[in-house]
């Protein structure tokens, strides 16, 4: 990829914070500097839950497990081939005697011919890029071998960080993919008498966890149907079926805000940023599509829906509500979880007393103030000491974070409860909530946080501090 390229990609002109301020923009990378992860690990992330197409990664051994299978995203039904790794591990004597493009070519050969993917994704790392690999000279010689598409996804880890890559991804899919194909017919099963079927899309979305599958009933009710979410759950021809959305939604602006600007200027396809975590954001989601399809009926059926799903779900969170109105939560994530993940605690009654942005946009940071207030404290530096120090100046309850700060939190003997990718439950939608409210409580009220905080038995007065062994 040219220099040129990922500035563009950088210098992101749909960032609020490129329309407000004289030098805007993305972070850009320091050399050595992928704490969060890389270019490659980004891409991967973004574009592995698409489940029928061959994932090839061309470089060595490790950097194929860098990303793989480590996240809890979801498929549906037949293929699972994204589940499969695949690499050319590239040896030392590949690099040295200049084998690594054969090798790439019959890699690509092999996944054709043992599963017959509709598409096959390349991935270039940083060897192959800094090896001068033509890696698009045999993406294309392969495509007009085998007949079969082929996309060279150009993200080698030192381009920068994980958040480049994730745009990397998206811009290739909207380069090489989207507009190749229209959608299949609309299924007769799916059309009911008076209601008009609108297609939509979903952008940086994961279904992590399984969590869309709790929305997806309520886009069917309405008569949305959703052509493509990229890319949980995905498959190749939905992706290159995206162009004709009547209105995209955009989970998650740090990802991949590029995607929906471009499908905008390409087709005219209107988009929102929203959430699906929280009663509040759920139920402003499926306004936003209506406002943006512009449907009276469907405006009109929109909010009945909403009425009926609030008065239900209201009813069955009060018993929880009880249980936790009132806690105080330390959160520290980021992107649009920084900010949709304070609304749902705050839909049961909890106060969110710090959250984190260490991956969050300007326009996050900005839906924070507006749900904590412009004094909210914003966590950038998510370093074990200084997560400890919050906690125990804002007398937080528990912490909300992900997976690698789960032994800080096990370690200080404060409940936790892992909120990014690596969960096995689903928080998304109407559903999500009360799943939520579940494992909040469960978590807060564990027997097991007044038993280790007790003294242990030796300390214990009247017991000697050692014992003799027999």
């Amino acid at each position: 990829m040219k220099a040129q390229d990922i500035k563009a990609l950088l210098d992101e002109p749909a960032c609020a914070h490129n329309t407000h301020k004289p030098k805007g923009g993305c972070t850009r990378p320091k050399p050595g500097a992928t704490a969060g992860g890389c270019a490659f690990d980004g891409a991967q992330i973004a574009l592995l839950p698409v489940a029928d197409v061959a994932h090839i990664v061309h470089g060595p051994i490790a950097c194929a497990g860098n990303t793989w299978d480590n996240r809890g995203t979801r498929s549906s039904g037949g293929p699972d081939l994204f589940r499969l790794g695949m690499t050319t591990d590239l040896t030392e004597q590949d690099v040295i005697m200049g084998r690594s493009e054969k090798r790439l070519f019959h890699a690509i050969r092999q996944a054709v011919e043992a599963h017959r993917p509709p598409a096959v994704f390349v991935y270039n790392t940083c060897v192959t890029a800094l090896i001068g690999d033509d890696v698009d000279a045999v993406c294309k010689a392969a495509q007009e071998r085998f007949g079969v598409p082929v996309v060279h996804v150009d993200a080698a880890g030192f381009y920068g960080s994980k958040n480049l890559g994730n745009r990397i991804a998206g811009e290739t899919m909207v380069k090489k993919v989207v507009g190749t194909r229209e959608p299949d017919p609309i299924p007769a099963s799916a059309t009911r008498p008076g209601i008009r079927v609108h297609q939509v899309n979903l952008i940086a979305e994961y279904n992590i966890a399984g969590e869309f599958w709790h929305v997806l009933p309520l886009f069917d009710e309405l008569g949305l149907r959703i052509l493509c979410t990229l890319s949980g759950d995905a498959r190749f021809h939905q992706i290159q079926s995206m162009h004709r959305g009547q209105a995209n939604m955009l989970v998650c602006s740090k990802a991949m805000i590029n995607v929906a600007r471009k499908l905008e200027e390409r087709y005219g396809t209107p988009w929102f940023e929203g959430s699906f975590y929280g009663v509040q954001d759920m139920s402003q989601a499926l306004r936003d599509f209506a406002r943006l399809i512009d449907d009276p009926d469907l405006t009109r059926r929109t909010e009945d829906l909403i009425a009926r799903e609030e008065s239900r779900i209201h009813a069955a969170l009060e018993p929880w509500r009880d249980r936790l109105r009132g806690k105080r939560v330390l959160l520290y994530t980021g992107g649009v979880k920084s900010w949709s993940v304070v609304s749902a605690l705050q839909d049961l009654g909890m106060t969110v007393v710090a959250t984190g942005t260490r991956k969050s946009t300007d326009a996050d940071k900005a839906r924070i103030r507006q749900l904590m207030g412009e004094d909210a404290v914003m966590i950038e530096d998510g370093s074990p000491a200084n997560l400890l120090r919050i906690y125990e100046e804002t007398r937080a309850d528990m912490l909300i974070a992900g997976g690698r700060n789960l032994y800080t939190a096990l370690k200080a003997r404060m409940p936790f409860l892992d909120i990014n990718q690596e969960r096995e439950h689903a928080y998304a939608g109407y559903e999500g909530m009360l799943e939520l409210a579940r494992q909040l409580a469960i978590t807060l009220e564990s027997p097991i946080w007044p038993r280790v905080r007790e003294p242990a038995p030796w300390d214990a007065d009247g017991m000697p501090a050692t014992s003799e062994v027999r």
